[in-house]
């Protein structure tokens, strides 16, 4: 371009570049004008997956994560004719006992209270699970957060932009999927179920079945929805660059056209 040519393309105060003659306008102004309709459906749409991830969790927490049950037999005795029962959720669970040894009964348990009397890695992997998915939930308010705040308004690409929900989403996914990892270890590997129905009984208990429950299944669809908002941002940022690159070609070639007046 030559410098008469460059000439007639000037900077207005608002950053936006226009050409002299009316021949091109090339806007770069991006944080004041209200999104796209395009913009708002993806953000919006990742918006409701992030809810729909809070809300997932936020039952999971609530509800039962393991079912244990053992054989149960008199001190003494190899007639395993009872069982005992174990239900647990993150916090709250429940015991029932049929004829073991002698009587059935059902009583609720608090299971960071079992867990404390077993002590070492059982609470220390239980609380970090708890932890990782309160971090988890946090991430995900903060993506819905930043996905609603995008569907009004162009922040330019910093945190409060789609490079904020990538994080967000990232970490709640990443948070969600480790705590996954952790309560197995502890069903199966230290075998909290089997211990805390130890603990409480005084007969003999064999044959532990554990089975996992609603609650540690929901992580699944909770890993799964933050990575569908993630994707969502990414198509749309995706689509929005292809579109910015075709738009600028023919800024690219405005000083042949205008040469060719």
């Amino acid at each position: 371009m030559s410098a008469r040519e460059d000439s007639q393309w000037k900077k207005s105060p608002e950053h936006v570049w226009t050409n002299t003659r009316g021949t091109q306008s090339c806007i770069l102004k991006l944080g004041t004008a209200m999104p796209s309709t395009e913009k708002i459906i993806y953000f919006l749409c990742s918006a409701f997956f992030s809810t729909g991830g809070v809300a997932i969790l936020g039952y999971g927490l609530s509800t039962d994560w393991a079912h244990t049950t053992m054989s149960c037999a008199p001190l003494g005795s190899s007639n395993f004719n009872g069982s005992s029962t174990i239900q647990m959720g993150l916090f709250n669970g429940s015991e029932e006992k049929v004829s073991c040894p002698w009587f059935s009964s059902e009583e609720a348990v608090k299971v960071f209270v079992r867990l404390e009397k077993i002590g070492g890695a059982a609470i220390a992997l239980q609380g970090l699970v708890v932890g990782l998915l309160v971090l988890a939930l946090v991430g995900s308010a903060g993506s819905i957060l930043i996905t609603l705040y995008n569907s009004i308004s162009n922040p330019y690409e910093t945190y409060m932009g789609p490079i904020g929900l990538f994080v967000c989403s990232g970490i709640s996914a990443s948070f969600a999927f480790l705590a996954l990892v952790l309560y197995l270890i502890n069903v199966f590997v230290v075998k909290i179920g089997q211990r805390m129905a130890t603990l409480s009984s005084d007969a003999t208990l064999q044959d532990e079945d554990t089975h996992l429950l609603l609650g540690f299944y929901l992580l699944l669809p909770y890993i799964g929805v933050n990575l569908l908002a993630i994707l969502l941002v990414y198509l749309y940022q995706h689509a929005a660059y292809t579109q910015r690159k075709e738009k600028e070609k023919p800024t690219e070639d405005a000083p042949k056209d205008i040469m060719m007046f």
